[in-house]
């Protein structure tokens, strides 16, 4: 059996507004934005990378905007990354270390929650290289 996380619903208020968010603040690809029927617009955006999207849009989640946590973006360098995102006008938090994993944290314009962690291991130093 094989199975893969390739898109993770995103609630929010905006949709216009979190696209831009994603987009210009993140660096995140546009995939496609399309009213399949109408009141159902469909957003896919891809970090830089990755493997899986998000998706934002209207008539799809009866998450509430702005409720979810916990995703996490994993990078190969945390002080570029970090740097980059504050350049592109993201609020990204201050680095801490925890016990030797990196992490910061921002939040979408709804408050969706984000974790980025630096990766570790061998996977990382070859990354990084």
């Amino acid at each position: 059996m094989e199975m893969r996380l390739e898109v993770v619903q995103v609630p929010v208020s905006d949709v216009d507004k979190a696209k831009s968010f994603y987009m210009d603040r993140l660096g995140f690809v546009l995939d496609h934005d399309v009213e399949y029927i109408p009141g159902m617009r469909v957003v896919q955006l891809t970090p830089p990378g990755s493997a899986t999207s998000i998706v934002i849009g209207t008539g799809m989640t009866s998450m509430p905007p702005g409720s979810l946590e916990g995703l996490q973006l994993v990078v190969p360098e945390m002080a570029s990354t970090r740097a980059e995102l504050l350049q592109r006008g993201a609020e990204v938090s201050e680095v801490q270390d925890m016990g030797g994993i990196a992490f910061a944290y921002f939040s979408d314009p709804d408050g969706n929650r984000w974790v980025i962690q630096e990766a570790t291991g061998p996977e990382a130093r070859q990354a990084g290289s």
